[in-house]
């Protein structure tokens, strides 16, 4: 399993690459708005905590994003850590 930041059209995604990266779970995002960034960290449930909006920079946002360590809510996810360079858009 790994985490990952991958490139998105207008910001990037948080991204955990299952099974061997036959499998992906998009977990977290970041994009960008006239006003800043928007970021945001996947629950289960209802939690508006794990969204803001109007980040000064991308990389806040993404310390935001990755504070709640989303990745977590999955088997298997406790004790990763998200990769240091950001992929590519796949699409």
């Amino acid at each position: 399993m790994t985490v990952y930041w991958r490139e998105w059209r207008k910001g990037q995604r948080l991204i955990l690459s299952l099974k061997g990266g036959s499998h992906e779970e998009e977990v977290g995002g970041v994009r960008e708005t006239k006003r800043g960034f928007d970021a945001f960290a996947k629950t289960f449930g209802y939690d508006p905590g794990r969204a803001q909006k109007d980040i000064p920079t991308m990389e806040v946002a993404k310390e935001f994003v990755e504070s709640f360590r989303p990745w977590e809510l999955f088997e298997g996810g406790e004790g990763l850590d998200v990769e240091s360079s950001v992929r590519p858009d796949s699409s």
